[in-house]
């Protein structure tokens, strides 16, 4: 595994921390999640984050800690003085006033490379609290999604989840320069840094046309067939035509000579003009057909289709099955499922599920006493309900 041998120790809950560990961890790094005795809050979620914790926890170990106690945060530095990289996506302030800022451990341990993730980078707005949706909304992705006055977050949680991988990449950059330097860095990656990267392309589309983008159910389109259509028995498909060879294909495929003929519909940029016309001919010839039809025409002749799909239905999705896009899961509850691997493969291989999520506190004493801890240092720690044990259950 390509970072085999690093030790990283993650301080996080919810999706950004957790995406940023879990990248680290399919990558062969080993990957220690530091929980409350109690368990991460983000197991207990209901609704749309019940996913949270099986899909970005895997490939981990869990010790349990109590942080409010001096021994827990005593346990927590040791396993840090061992450590390449440590992660965390608490608010500002929380890991200082724990003694686990980047300025205390890098005194203890100078070749570690600290990732912190954040709402903002430091500047103007690093006070304010942020999630997902806040910067999703004052980032312009929410504008650019909704339609026009009807601002609309995407329908994933995706600058948590970018700014995770935006983390890793820092983490994996850093190792990179600790090669050359000796030394470990500070890496911060934020939400809002991340959406604004995301609507880039429309900064730079104001930029250089002069005019503001429009919300992508309002846009001016570059292509004239890009769109969903509604055809035979209530179903939908997105059908794209994006080239002047794609348009002769498609009129040939559908035996729509008279369009291939008409002059008014030469080039794209003739047909992007002309779409307040031509699209509503399109609805009306294609409605006749069933979405599997023009799903095999589509198919046939090379061009971009898709079906409207809906998350449940990938676990049964014919590709992701044949290239092993997905892997074993235990839910919680020791019902089994899938979930979907890093997207990407390494020497031609995809990286696997290795562990399941681990149960809070898992390998607590394991990782302890691989720290130095015996079982009279362990027993003590459990008296004081710092670690998992018999008198923390009962209190």
């Amino acid at each position: 595994m390509p970072l085999a041998g690093i030790r990283v120790v993650e301080f996080t809950h919810m999706v950004m921390g957790p995406a940023c560990g879990l990248v680290l961890a399919d990558l062969g790094a080993e990957v220690i999640k530091v929980e409350p005795v109690e368990g991460d809050s983000t197991r207990r979620l209901l609704g749309s984050g019940a996913g949270f914790f099986p899909m970005f926890n895997r490939n981990k170990q869990s010790i349990a800690l109590d942080l409010k106690q001096p021994a827990g945060i005593e346990a927590a530095l040791r396993l840090i003085d061992g450590a390449d990289i440590v992660v965390e996506n608490f608010k500002g302030g929380v890991m200082e006033r724990l003694g686990l800022g980047y300025a205390a451990l890098r005194a203890r341990n100078p070749r570690l490379i600290y990732v912190g993730h954040k709402g903002f980078l430091p500047g103007p707005y690093e006070h304010r609290t942020a999630l997902d949706e806040v910067v999703q909304m004052m980032g312009g992705l929410a504008y650019m999604t909704g339609r026009p006055g009807d601002p609309l977050r995407a329908g994933t949680s995706i600058n948590d989840i970018m700014g995770g991988l935006f983390g890793a990449i820092g983490a994996m950059a850093a190792l990179a320069r600790r090669e050359k330097t000796g030394e470990g860095c500070e890496v911060q990656a934020a939400l809002f840094e991340n959406n604004v990267f995301l609507v880039g392309q429309h900064m730079l589309q104001y930029a250089v046309t002069g005019r503001p983008a429009a919300p992508m159910p309002a846009r001016i389109s570059a292509w004239a067939i890009y769109d969903v259509f509604a055809v035979k028995d209530n179903e939908q498909i997105f059908l794209a035509v994006v080239s002047d060879k794609q348009w002769a294909i498609f009129c040939r495929a559908f035996g729509f000579d008279d369009l291939a003929a008409d002059a008014r519909l030469a080039t794209n940029n003739d047909r992007v003009r002309a779409r307040e016309w031509l699209l509503p001919d399109l609805r009306q010839r294609l409605a006749r057909h069933s979405a599997d039809a023009l799903a095999a025409v589509f198919e046939r002749e090379g061009l971009p289709f898709a079906p409207i799909t809906r998350p449940e239905q990938l676990f049964d999705d014919p590709h992701l099955i044949a290239t092993g896009g997905l892997g074993a899961m235990r839910l919680p509850d020791g019902r089994t499922t899938s979930a979907p691997l890093l997207p990407l493969t390494l020497a031609g291989a995809r990286l696997e599920v290795r562990s399941m999520p681990p149960a809070v506190g898992e390998h607590t004493e394991a990782l302890l006493r691989e720290a130095g801890y015996g079982d009279a240092a362990l027993g003590a720690l459990q008296a004081a309900a710092v670690i998992p044990g018999k008198a923390a259950t009962e209190s």
